[in-house]
């Protein structure tokens, strides 16, 4: 059973389940487990481990459209190194900081494989949901896609050659910035909102299946990083950047008549990359394949 498999077995035994976080009076709730041999690749840093791995809960917090309070992470290792476990904290409270969230500590574990569990929390009056989309309204994805590829290529390259500079660029591209004052900009007038974790392919059949509604979207207004870009050629750029996940944008859906505002109030970049319809899920007309980033792979 892989992992999505065996979310659908859970969806009859926990209600409610499918967004990137739980609500419960207000409080907002979300947890994430990484693992070195699957998240962290050869010359990731301990500090970008610890950026990253808190980032990604706080991205979830952002993705209801909420406010950023705090976040705990549960940190194992086969032994704990001064230098990492120092490094590790810094880079998990500078992106709490970076949020105006506060990074509260955690809990120590001895384990064979290098593993974080994060947990962040946040308030939100009125949180956005998947499952709010409606036909006609617009398709949007804050930021671009595909820094994650593209650090992998240079993760990738870097341990090939030995090339440090490769690394520190691998490095820095690995510790993206979650969009908590994004989401809560853009939350009045989203009617529908996760992030691109599994990739948009991914996200936007999720979106589909959470609002019975469908998507068409346009290729060249998928906004394409340009770290992925320098590094492929155009046409696996945009596959990876469909497909590859980890980039952790907000990918949401907002009336045509909130479009403007909406972008006006946005603290980044807001692509317009395609539109709500009333089923199936394509791209320039060709069904999109339901393809993005599976958890605990190898």
């Amino acid at each position: 059973m892989d992992e999505r498999a065996a979310l659908a077995l859970l969806e009859s035994e926990l209600e409610p389940v499918g967004d990137d976080a739980a609500v419960v009076d207000g409080l907002v709730l979300t947890i994430d487990m990484l693992h070195e041999r699957t998240d962290f690749p050869a010359g990731t840093s301990r500090y970008t481990a610890g950026w990253r791995s808190v980032g990604a809960s706080l991205s979830d917090v952002a993705a209801m459209g909420a406010e950023a309070t705090a976040a705990v992470a549960a940190y194992a290792a086969p032994e704990f190194d001064e230098a990492e476990l120092l490094a590790f904290v810094r880079g998990a409270r500078d992106v709490c900081e970076r949020v105006d969230a506060r990074y509260v500590g955690g809990d120590l574990d001895g384990h064979e494989e290098f593993t974080v569990a994060s947990t962040a929390v946040g308030r939100v009056d009125e949180p956005v949901y998947r499952s709010g989309a409606g036909v006609g309204d617009r398709v949007c994805v804050t930021g671009a896609l595909g820094r994650s590829a593209a650090a992998l290529e240079l993760f990738e390259r870097a341990d090939e050659t030995g090339d440090e500079r490769a690394r520190e660029r691998a490095n820095d591209l690995f510790r993206f910035e979650p969009r908590v004052d994004a989401g809560l900009a853009l939350a009045p007038y989203a009617s529908a909102m996760m992030d691109s974790s599994d990739g948009l392919s991914r996200s936007l059949h999720q979106l589909a299946a959470a609002s019975d509604c469908g998507f068409a979207i346009r290729s060249e207004r998928v906004p394409v990083a340009d770290s992925l870009t320098e590094l492929a050629a155009a046409e696996r750029a945009l596959e990876r950047a469909l497909t590859f996940g980890e980039d952790f944008e907000l990918v949401c859906t907002i009336p045509e008549a909130d479009l403007e505002a909406a972008r006006a109030d946005a603290p980044v970049p807001l692509s317009v990359v395609g539109e709500v319809v009333a089923a199936g899920v394509t791209l320039d007309g060709t069904a999109l394949e339901d393809r993005g980033y599976t958890h605990g792979r190898s």
